[in-house]
């Protein structure tokens, strides 16, 4: 059973979470992602910051929402721990299902290309690929993926 609480992005559970996958992404694609995100974005009409825990209590992973433009929402700071089987997925639909409530119809997110495992997640999950949009226009290293809600 994987338990999904909405929570204020600087709580400790929240910041544990976001400095582990800031290492992981620093690890995988050279940059943290940090300058990608600010606590404020998930404190904003029609946005969320959200912590998974299991059954003990332990920390699963988190994701955040935040508007970007009219209908589309941004999905920022999405992480499941290894080994933490099907708390990504998880987490993702909690987030979908919430953009969905909060009146969206699409959500967009970036990624590195370097990061394979995060694209061949979000393909899965019926994320295709994009036009780059906002800071990552020009981006060569960036992948930008959207899915319009309610679609599989």
């Amino acid at each position: 059973m994987i338990a999904m609480s909405a929570c204020d992005p600087d709580s400790l559970d929240a910041r544990v979470l976001v400095e582990e996958l800031s290492a992981a992404l620093a690890a995988i694609t050279g940059d943290s992602g940090k300058a990608s995100f600010s606590a404020d974005d998930a404190r904003v009409a029609r946005s969320l910051f959200v912590v998974a825990k299991g059954e003990a209590g332990q920390l699963l992973g988190c994701a955040a929402l935040r508007p970007l433009d009219g209908d589309v929402g941004e999905v920022k700071r999405m992480f499941a721990r290894p080994g933490t089987r099907g708390a990504g997925a998880a987490l993702l639909a909690h987030v979908e299902q919430s953009a969905h409530g909060f009146g969206y119809r699409e959500l967009w997110l970036e990624t590195r290309k370097v990061n394979t495992r995060a694209v061949a997640f979000y393909e899965k999950h019926g994320y295709r690929t994009i036009p780059n949009y906002g800071k990552y226009v020009g981006r060569d290293d960036a992948v930008c993926l959207g899915k319009l809600l309610g679609e599989e």
